[in-house]
């Protein structure tokens, strides 16, 4: 089944589990939505199309007008520029004729403010002459000197005339005032140039044709990116660069001298936009539209269309509710019982409101509330005696008949001294404290995922890997001991004299394979699990009263987690039904965890365990020895 029929499998199933009148609610909106939305994808689809080409019109005229009026204004400045220069090289028969012939220049035009002659000796540029506009300097307190700073400044831009090219840059921030350099080649020597020409222009009246047109923007920059016209002389006066602009990339690697796109600026604001080349020094016209903006009464049309279809919408839903109501009450209330079964309660009082199939359908809804209260029941009761995880796969029939093999880490516990304890209390005394004490141990070892196998007296046997295993079960099992020294330090606390002892306990565990299942008589079943595995973790459990410590672990379960706990190495045993000697370890807490014993000794003080000369398999509790201590 491919992945298309999947997805339409998941979807029918959805729509099949919804209300009657949810159902004829979806579909009527859907004809309806469906229907309204191609009409309004299709309106604005063509309607933007045909704006979209409008306004691309527009700014292609637009870009055309004002470069063709630009290129007219830098072609007369450039003869401007070369007649004052030709004329700079005849001499004037006094200071006061050259007075005279600047302070008539310059007042003709404003906007010219500098034009000087310049060379190029070794790595530097040098004036020969010049004449500027005096009046403007002085009005505008700017210093004599700043034409010789610019020279250094813009060196790398000027020295591109000596190669025959002419250079426009914005110098406005030095005058205070939107200004631009006009470099140009002059005099030559063959191919060779040997002088060029630098002028210093006002941008007044180029700038009358980059006024703002509506919501068209227009704007000059030159060949490296940077703006030099603009309707927003602020931007010109901060040296803004568009380089990275898509639109003036566009421009700079276009073949073209014109072109069109639609781009987006740094902010993510998508624009329309059109640039024209003027044919000089790499200056671009570039006209562009916000277009949120020229498409805004696209948008407007589009927002309107989907109010009527919401208010033609809610219409239908309303008249198909009051519809299908007198269809869906009796199954809602169905659903509603439904509900409170999923929350646990399973007395449901509804009755059929009708003899048809409905109300035969709520008859039998009844009967089965009373099945599953009844289950509810024997599974509550069922838990108390085993463990509930247990419990619930039994129920649902996924524990095996019989046994099957799995890795497991076995874990044994024992109170110390536990029948000297009990004979100084009554048989209700030994019920109540046993509960309490059983109920932290079980807790511990229920929180760290194990399973509470048996109880055999006041000892207990649990298992973590069985029936599930939680991928880090030996972590896991050690980590419930810890918890349960931690517990068991907190319920002695106020503890003390025949009725109130103080209780230790002596844990030990061991991993490897068992064989785990359901295990007994016909007559009687318990799941648990058996095996050498079993049987050692018992033995290393009895060996905590002659080594003087509470929680013991084998070989195999040490190599599980060598690097995760600090443990003290024992001297080696010798178990019954082992060749081969036993090497056991004393856990005394978490490599990660701060307060945890550095040593024997502070495990002992801690858990209050009295210790004295070298281990001796006599210290263990009376019946069979079923290990010995090797003496090293």
């Amino acid at each position: 089944m491919t992945s298309v029929d999947n997805e339409f499998k998941k979807q029918f199933n959805f729509f099949s589990r919804l209300k009657i009148s949810s159902k004829l609610i979806s579909i009527i909106s859907i004809v309806i939505v469906s229907s309204l939305a191609v009409m309004i994808a299709l309106a604005t689809f063509f309607f933007k199309n045909d704006n979209e080409i409008r306004v691309k019109e527009s700014n292609f005229t637009i870009s055309q007008v004002t470069a063709s009026k630009a290129e007219s204004d830098f072609s007369a400045l450039v003869e401007k520029i070369n007649l004052m220069g030709t004329t700079m090289l005849q001499q004037f028969r006094s200071p006061g004729q050259k007075k005279l012939f600047t302070d008539l220049f310059f007042s003709n035009d404003r906007n010219l403010l500098y034009v000087g002659i310049v060379s190029k000796r070794g790595e530097s540029l040098a004036e020969n002459q010049s004449i500027s506009s005096r009046s403007f300097f002085i009005d505008n307190k700017i210093k004599p000197d700043l034409t010789d700073e610019l020279l250094k400044m813009k060196k790398e831009e000027f020295l591109k005339s000596f190669n025959g090219e002419a250079s426009v840059t914005n110098v406005s921030s030095r005058f205070g005032v939107p200004v631009i350099s006009v470099s140009l080649p002059f005099q030559k020597s063959g191919a060779k140039v040997n002088t060029i020409l630098v002028a210093y222009v006002r941008l007044n009246k180029i700038l009358e044709s980059f006024k703002k047109r509506g919501i068209t923007d227009v704007f000059m920059v030159d060949g490296n990116g940077d703006l030099i016209g603009h309707s927003d002389s602020k931007l010109i006066l901060s040296h803004v660069s568009y380089s990275n602009l898509p639109i003036v990339k566009m421009m700079r690697t276009s073949k073209l001298d014109n072109g069109q796109t639609r781009y987006k600026d740094n902010n993510g604001v998508y624009f329309l936009g059109s640039f024209k080349g003027i044919g000089f020094s790499g200056i671009g016209i570039i006209s562009s539209v916000n277009e949120s903006l020229a498409m805004q009464e696209v948008y407007n049309i589009q927002r309107r269309n989907i109010y009527i279809t919401v208010i033609v919408l809610n219409i239908a839903i309303l008249i198909i509710y009051f519809f299908s109501k007198s269809l869906s009450n009796p199954i809602t209330r169905l659903v509603k019982a439904t509900e409170e079964i999923e929350k646990g309660n399973f007395h449901v009082d509804i009755k059929p409101a009708t003899g048809d199939e409905i109300g035969l359908l709520t008859e039998s809804f009844v009967d089965m509330g009373k099945g599953l209260l009844e289950r509810e029941k024997m599974k509550d009761a069922f838990g108390k005696f085993v463990n509930k995880e247990i419990a619930e796969q039994v129920l649902r029939g996924e524990i095996k008949l019989g046994g099957e093999r799995k890795t497991a880490t076995v874990f044994f516990s024992d109170i110390r001294s536990f029948t000297a304890i009990s004979e100084k209390l009554e048989p209700e005394e030994v019920v109540e404290f046993l509960n309490e004490y059983m109920t932290r141990m079980v807790n511990c070892v229920n929180d760290t995922g194990g399973v509470v196998d048996k109880f055999i007296g006041d000892a207990v046997m649990a298992v973590w890997g069985a029936p599930v295993s939680k991928g880090n079960d030996t972590e896991n099992a050690i980590n419930g001991a810890l918890m349960m020294r931690r517990q068991l330090i907190e319920f002695n606390k106020g503890r003390g004299g025949d009725k109130k002892p103080i209780i230790k306990i002596g844990c030990g565990l061991n991993t490897g394979p068992v064989l785990a299942g359901q295990i007994g008589s016909e007559d009687k079943m318990e799941y648990t699990v058996i095996g050498d595995t079993v049987n050692l973790a018992s033995r290393i459990e009895s060996l905590n009263k002659p080594f003087g410590t509470d929680i013991l672990i084998s070989s195999d379960t040490y190599h599980e987690v060598r690097e995760l706990y600090k443990v003290e190495p024992m001297q080696k045993i010798k178990v019954k039904g082992k060749s081969e000697p036993q090497q056991i370890y004393a856990v005394l807490g978490r490599n990660d965890d701060p307060e945890s014993p550095n040593s024997l000794e502070e495990l002992r003080q801690l858990v209050g365990i009295e210790m004295k000369g070298k281990p001796d398999e006599k210290a263990a509790e009376e019946g069979e020895v079923k290990y010995e201590i090797i003496q090293e």
